[in-house]
């Protein structure tokens, strides 16, 4: 099985992480993607994220009904910090040695690799999928060369045009602002049903 793997705060999941997940899965051909929920997000300690059930709602809501998305609750039901590396070998193990996995990311977030935990254990269990960003300009992959040798050539670039900030759509949504176009629908419902970033303050 070649399994997309897509990971974040999702806070809230956008339009942005559906046009990364959507690109994947043609450009690669993926069999599934995966969305994994963070938990404690050891790189945004000390940031306040809302609680996971509200983020994996928020998931499930944005993937309904299409087969090829699925979502994982296995980083919230972790205790501890969420560590990338520790996912992936929770899927190696769970799906066995034939599942192929590949790590959707940003290109924003390769250049933070070397700061991961166990980064060279990461690049070794999966195909990372770097989404990138207009805004962004070209990224020189070399860079996860440093971290484990052969990784540059092993990793694969998609082309992704569309760029949303969930600091903005967080914004808007404290001021009552129509989400359109930056989340999906029901996503948006879920929002101003439940009250979420009403009482948003910019997080650092």
């Amino acid at each position: 099985m070649k399994l997309g793997i897509l990971g974040g705060t999702f806070d809230p999941i956008h339009l942005g992480h559906m046009a990364a997940a959507e690109a994947a899965l043609g450009a690669l051909s993926l069999d599934r993607i995966l969305f994994i929920p963070a938990g404690d997000p050891w790189l945004k300690a000390g940031t306040e994220v809302s609680p996971g059930a509200h983020r994996l709602a928020m998931v499930r809501a944005a993937i309904a009904g299409d087969d090829a998305y699925e979502s994982s609750t296995m980083e919230l039901d972790r205790a501890g910090p969420t560590y990338t590396e520790e996912t992936l070998a929770e899927l190696q193990e769970a799906y066995g040695p034939a599942a192929d996995l590949h790590f959707i990311l940003g290109a924003d977030a390769v250049r933070d690799l070397p700061r991961w935990h166990a980064p060279a254990d990461v690049l070794a269990r999966c195909t990372l999928v770097v989404m990138g960003r207009p805004a962004q300009g070209e990224l020189d992959l070399a860079v996860l060369d440093g971290i484990l040798p052969g990784s540059a050539a092993r990793a694969v670039s998609v082309d992704l045009d569309m760029g949303v900030s969930a600091t903005e759509i967080r914004r808007r949504a404290a001021e009552g602002e129509s989400l359109a176009g930056l989340v999906p629908e029901d996503v948006e419902r879920y929002i101003v049903g439940h009250g979420l970033y009403v009482e948003y303050k910019e997080r650092q």
